[in-house]
């Protein structure tokens, strides 16, 4: 009876102090799990691509992007991918109508420019004589709030998409093509946490150096780095401290204290002196 009084009693608190944790966090999990996409038809999006990591084209995370090429080129894209997201990259190639067996194939790189590994997907495939398309898609690894310097794991910035075509066939060289390419992420939440985060996002950039100045003048410049790629998140860079495992934590720690209430009441005894036979 003394148990159920004491957690009867407990509950109460135990479900106002999960709702008030669980309460903001919540939301901003729920509405950070969907990317900001773009209406297909939206005259923003981009319909080039570029030819090099220099020249990447910038899209937004659930932007579709278009881009009319040769069999051949190499056609770059850029995106922005934040800690605790798992990209998605699904690209699209339109062959003509007259063609031989093609390979093509989908590479994602880092703002370091390190290739990174598809966890899983068709990162690379044949589309048979004839063919009208094939598509191609990447799931990257979770990006990392924070990795050793030797690993070569996802950090947050500025990702490139490199699409093109892999021993063509001289008869198929130049053939005119169409591609499309989308980015969606999945927001993995604290179970990709970890304690650590970057000074600052991997975002390529180089030095400003202004008309007639010279290289040991540049160094002193005070206008700053130009960023080559500007573009970023909707919410901003977070990469900080907060995940929703300190929401669990939390609850943890508050069962925990429950658990330890209740082994007390059953040990601590009722209090009462026992009753001593009277001596003969």
């Amino acid at each position: 009876m003394r148990i159920t009084r004491v957690l009867s009693g407990a509950l109460p608190a135990l479900g106002l102090t999960v709702g008030l944790t669980l309460g903001p966090a919540v939301a901003p999990a729920a509405a950070g799990s969907s990317p900001s996409a773009s209406p297909s038809g939206d005259a923003s999006a981009p319909t080039e691509a570029g030819t090099s990591f220099r020249t990447a084209t910038e899209i937004d995370q659930g932007q579709k992007a278009t881009a009319s090429g040769s069999a051949g080129d190499y056609l770059y894209w850029s995106f922005p991918a934040d800690s605790g997201q798992r990209p998605t990259v699904k690209a699209t190639v339109k062959l003509p109508k007259s063609h031989t067996g093609q390979t093509w194939q989908v590479d994602v790189y880092d703002g370091l420019r390190r290739r990174q590994a598809c966890q899983y997907g068709a990162q690379t495939r044949t589309a048979a004589a004839g063919a009208a398309s094939v598509e191609l898609t990447c799931v990257l690894r979770t990006v990392r709030a924070w990795s050793e310097p030797w690993a070569n794991d996802p950090l947050p910035g500025t990702y490139y998409v490199r699409l093109t075509a892999l021993g063509l066939t001289a008869a198929d060289l130049g053939l005119p093509i169409g591609a499309e390419l989308r980015v969606e992420s999945k927001d993995i939440g604290g179970s990709a946490a970890v304690d650590g985060s970057l000074a600052r996002p991997l975002v390529p950039g180089i030095a400003v150096q202004k008309a007639g100045q010279d290289d040991s003048d540049a160094k002193d410049d005070s206008s700053g780095p130009a960023v080559l790629s500007s573009i970023e998140p909707d919410d901003g860079w977070s990469s900080g401290w907060w995940s929703d495992r300190w929401v669990w934590t939390a609850i943890g720690a508050v069962l925990a204290a429950l658990a330890g209430i209740g082994g007390y009441t059953l040990t601590r005894g009722s209090g009462r002196p026992r009753h001593v036979p009277p001596s003969a």
